[in-house]
């Protein structure tokens, strides 16, 4: 059993987090940078540990955050959501110096963070994925006679990408040899990766996530889903639980298939994985190796406190 957490985290999440540590008998430690001396985490937290001026440096440190987990005497560390939360660095450190990570392992947050080696996953667990490349293509010219086999429209995507950034529509091979360079330069800025791979254009689908929670005995369950097709500019705008898109028989298929995908990669703790629904069929997308902003609304429609 936790005695004591260090909160890598600040913000709605970290005072969630402090929440349920004082449900369980927890002790709670807070970080906190400058700006966030006097934020609601902090005052809440059992302790609270200054990580430093900058106002995100000590946020994104995961050795110092570690160590000062082990400093204060801690035996488990939370990331939230946001910063390291899918950082595998952090659950390595964390395995190294005895601390434990309250998520997935290293190895289990590599592969799902990898879109590629996801989808690779996903086929072999028998999970359907959209059409697409096998693997990452090396340059605009296999990119272009890989959209020809897979046919137009196809999506443009930075294999380590997310939050709807390193991703493109594209028509024609026009477009795809115009995106391509910007897609390869957002990909390195904000991923520090250049790496992408092409995906069949799934047409204006409906874009469903399923919310799982998994214990480390081989024990995965799924808390039904919610919907966040209505989107700008591939960021999410209103998630609705449960979703009004699916019939009974889909709803109770894609949370088969989304336990079936936490399985197969022997995923612990709270995850989701997403979704598209056109004409029907389901095509697994990729999945979110952390508690997601949106847990809030599972948690409404179950009345179970995710965190």
């Amino acid at each position: 059993m936790i005695k004591k957490l260090l909160i890598a985290n600040r913000g709605e999440i970290a005072v969630r987090i402090v929440r349920a540590c004082a449900e369980m008998g927890v002790r709670s430690v807070a970080v906190f940078a400058e700006p966030d001396r006097h934020a609601l985490h902090v005052k809440r937290a059992d302790e609270a540990y200054f990580i430093g001026e900058d106002p995100l440096a000590g946020y994104l440190n995961p050795r110092k955050l570690v160590n000062l987990a082990v400093e204060t005497g801690c035996d488990a560390l939370h990331p939230g959501y946001g910063f390291l939360s899918e950082n595998a660095e952090l659950a390595e450190i964390c395995a190294e110096r005895g601390i434990r990570f309250v998520g997935p392992s290293a190895e289990v947050i590599r592969r799902m963070g990898d879109k590629t080696e996801a989808r690779r996953s996903m086929i072999k667990a028998g999970v359907p994925v959209t059409p697409g490349t096998e693997g990452n293509v090396a340059d605009v010219e296999q990119a272009l006679a890989a959209a020809e086999g897979i046919g137009y429209p196809v999506m443009l995507k930075a294999t380590s990408g997310g939050g709807g950034r390193g991703i493109r529509r594209c028509n024609s091979r026009e477009e795809l040899a115009q995106a391509y360079p910007r897609v390869i330069s957002e990909a390195t800025k904000a991923f520090g990766s250049a790496d992408v791979f092409l995906e069949k254009c799934i047409v204006e689908p409906k874009h469903i996530e399923a919310q799982i929670l998994a214990d480390s005995f081989g024990n995965t369950v799924h808390l039904f889903e919610r919907d966040c097709s209505i989107q700008r500019r591939n960021q999410k705008l209103i998630e609705i639980a449960p979703s009004p898109q699916l019939t009974p028989e889909q709803r109770a298929y894609i949370g088969d298939l989304a336990v079936r995908a936490a399985k197969a990669v022997g995923y612990e703790n709270a995850g989701t994985v997403e979704f598209l629904l056109a004409d029907g069929e389901v095509y697994f997308m990729e999945m979110n190796t952390r508690v997601q902003v949106e847990h809030t609304i599972t948690e409404e429609i179950t009345g179970i406190d995710i965190v």
